[in-house]
């Protein structure tokens, strides 16, 4: 049972934490970690929430570099975030909010805007206690109403802007109780080919800076790339001083959505739940199984799908677009295979070189003017080669200018790339014309759409209003509604308004639609966005 503590005349069930760092090197896997964690505790039948603290003085992941640091994922409430935001709606089947993304960039600004506004009443603002009072009041504002919420902590230990986080979580201990905190941390175990054998001193070594820094390990999560023997896992646990039972081995997995079941066989949320004082339960992993299962079975035919992108550095870039395209791939009994195409390529080469034996076409979102060409060629491609296409925020719009060039107006563009052009067929939204701050100003976040009875995409849904994620700028430009329509381009989604363009159609193509807000982001890995279902379908 859940500890019960009182709060002034009320009795309110204490929150348990989980905490999650990383060691040893960056891009561990930790928010998958985290996010399998939750995903088997919720199978439990406790009420689980989570949320990542970033140690970098942004205030928020809308200006990182996409080729840096992976996609911007977007929360219904409007929050730009870190890429694991994705990873913890897809485990946990859950709508997470701005709450569940905190970076210290926020917290000092909100410090110095109340500086300026002489809250502190002339006292002198710290890291200690102001920074970390703040990140823990984050934490404790998030994880209120819920039984578990599960924390990552983001870099690696051993940085230097990590410390205000790491001693927020020394502190947060003491202050909810240290019987309510468990402190995960993922490692490393490097393989030397020469000695045949897996090395668990950077591993020690970090667990050892955590313990510096005031931060009791109870609970290890040991990441390598080949099997850990029994006697691996029996080491950590001696040199870390840890249970046996809390060292749980990582090796690589086939697929992520293995790890929830690595987890649970592991006993770690066993564990877990009688370090924390609450009452052992049966999972319901039922989903789980069925996913993973389908996911391995070797018999699945495979359907390729060309992703046309203009951030090629790193394919986190569009984590949820593949994520997507595979859920809607297994739910229909087939292999994703996914073709990254450079949209510059195209430009050089032309489109056919690149797409001619693809089962179907995305066009993801993007900004600036690189690469912008080639989408505008592969939409064009699709429409004339009646190859299934799906168009995703910047898919609209090059979809947009390829019919427009179709029709005779050869010169059509985005403002975004020619602001001066002669047809502008894509324009700056009113809401944008007098921004000048770049950061967190789009169209954000949930907004509703009306489709049009008997469309493709109203089909898929299943429904004639619907409400999706969304991030831009630049719109459909009404000036060329009527033109466009007459054309042949049906504009079957719209703002409840009918101002807005929402979603465009092709009726004599196989499949052909096209939105401005990005389904990718509400996708889930056993339950496929309707428009990737709709469109795989076509596609096979």
């Amino acid at each position: 049972m859940l500890e019960v503590r009182e709060t002034g005349d009320m009795a309110t069930a204490q929150t348990k934490y989980i905490f999650i760092t990383g060691g040893v090197l960056s891009g561990l896997g930790k928010g998958i970690t985290a996010a399998s964690l939750g995903a088997i505790l919720k199978a439990r039948g406790y009420s689980v929430n989570i949320m990542k603290c970033d140690p970098y003085l942004n205030t928020d992941a809308g200006t990182l570099n996409p080729a840096e640091h992976g996609e911007v994922f977007v929360t219904a409430d409007g929050a730009e975030t870190d890429l694991d935001l994705g990873h913890y709606e897809r485990f946990l089947d859950a709508e997470l909010t701005r709450g569940s993304s905190v970076m210290n960039g926020q917290i000092y600004t909100q410090l110095i805007a109340d500086e300026r506004a002489g809250k502190y009443l002339g006292k002198t603002v710290q890291v200690i206690p102001h920074v970390t009072d703040a990140i823990q009041e984050s934490i404790l504002k998030t994880g209120k109403g819920y039984d578990i919420h599960i924390v990552e902590i983001g870099g690696t230990v051993g940085d230097y802007e990590s410390l205000p986080n790491l001693d927020a979580l020394r502190q947060f201990r003491h202050r909810v109780g240290v019987e309510n905190v468990v402190c995960g941390h993922v490692v490393y175990l490097p393989y030397l080919d020469a000695s045949k054998e897996l090395k668990t001193k950077p591993a020690q070594n970090t667990v050892r800076d955590l313990q510096g820094a005031g931060v009791a390990t109870d609970v290890i999560f040991a990441r390598a790339e080949h099997e850990v023997e029994e006697k691996v896992l029996r080491k950590i646990s001696l040199f870390c001083n840890l249970d046996r039972e809390a060292i749980v081995a990582l090796p690589t997995a086939n697929s992520v959505y293995e790890v929830p079941l690595a987890l649970e066989s592991s006993g770690i949320a066993d564990y877990l739940c009688k370090q924390l004082g609450l009452s052992k339960r049966k999972p319901d992993l039922q989903t789980w199984r069925h996913l993973t299962k389908t996911i391995a079975d070797p018999a699945k035919p495979p359907v390729r799908i060309g992703v046309v992108a203009k951030y090629m550095d790193h394919e986190d870039t569009y984590m949820s677009v593949t994520e997507a395209i595979r859920a809607a791939a297994w739910s229909l009994g087939r292999k994703p295979e996914v073709v990254w195409v450079d949209a510059q390529k195209i430009e050089k080469d032309g489109a056919a070189a690149h797409l001619r034996d693809l089962a179907g076409i995305i066009v993801p979102g993007g900004f600036g003017s690189r690469g912008v060409e080639g989408k505008i060629a592969a939409a064009a491609y699709a429409r004339e080669h009646q190859i299934p296409y799906l168009g995703l925020c910047l898919g609209l719009q090059v979809a947009v200018i390829a019919a427009a060039r179709a029709v005779g107006l050869k010169d059509a563009n985005t403002m975004e790339i020619n602001p001066k052009g002669k047809h502008s067929v894509i324009a700056l939204m009113d809401s944008q014309r007098n921004v000048v701050d770049k950061g967190g100003t789009m169209r954000l976040g949930d907004y509703p759409c009306k489709l049009m009875k008997g469309s493709k995409a109203a089909t898929a849904y299943g429904k004639d209003l619907i409400k999706e994620r969304h991030r831009h700028r630049f719109e459909f430009n009404n000036d060329y509604r009527d033109r466009l329509e007459a054309d042949g381009l049906h504009i079957v989604g719209t703002s409840p308004d009918g101002k807005l363009v929402e979603v465009v159609e092709l009726a004599d193509h196989p499949f052909y639609v096209a939105s401005q807000f990005h389904p990718e982001f509400t996708s889930r890995p056993s339950r496929p966005n309707p428009l990737f279902a709709a469109f795989m379908q076509a596609s096979i």
